[in-house]
Formats: structure tokens, sequence, C-alpha cells
């Protein structure tokens, strides 16, 4: 593996670690965010719904996603995935 895909690598993982240790210190994000995600990705495009959702956890939680996909960290586009993935299941269930 080249030096700088370990340093991507090493980026990653400390974006994860904060961000893991955010919720654990604020667990109420969690259940915030599957509150707005449950809401948007109900509405009919799906293609903004990302947008809103990151737009609004940012807006309502100490969690900053940015509105505009292009500067979504890779744990942005981490949570924004599985909250996306629970919801679905969460659908397929019922």
């Amino acid at each position: 593996m080249s030096a700088s895909s370990e340093i991507q690598k090493a980026r990653v993982i400390n974006e994860l670690r904060g961000f893991i240790k955010k919720l654990l210190q604020e667990p109420q994000i969690l259940e915030r965010s599957l509150e707005i995600a449950r809401r948007h990705y109900g509405e009919g495009n799906a293609e903004g719904a990302q947008a809103r959702i990151a737009n609004e956890i940012s807006d309502t939680t100490s969690v900053h996603i940015p509105e505009d996909p292009q500067e979504h960290s890779e744990a942005d586009k981490l949570f924004l995935e599985l909250l996306k993935e629970v919801i679905s299941e969460e659908k397929a269930l019922y």
C-alpha cells in the first residue's frame, strides 16, 4: 500500500473515531438522525433526500454534514448510507 493510501486510511479512521465518540457522548443524535431520515426518505424526491437530511441533521444536532454531496467526507457518506440502509430495512419489515 502506498504512503498516500495509508495516510488517507488513517484520516478516515480518525474521522470515524471522532464521529463515533460524538455519538457515544450524545446518543440522542442517532434517534434524531433516524427521525429525519425516515421523514425525508419517505418523500418522493430521493435525489435531494441526502442533501435535505444532511442539512437538517446539521441544523438540529451537533453533527455537521455539508449539504453539498461534493463536500461530504468519507465518514459523512458512510453515515448517510447507513441511515438509508436502516430506513430501507425498517420499511421491509412492515
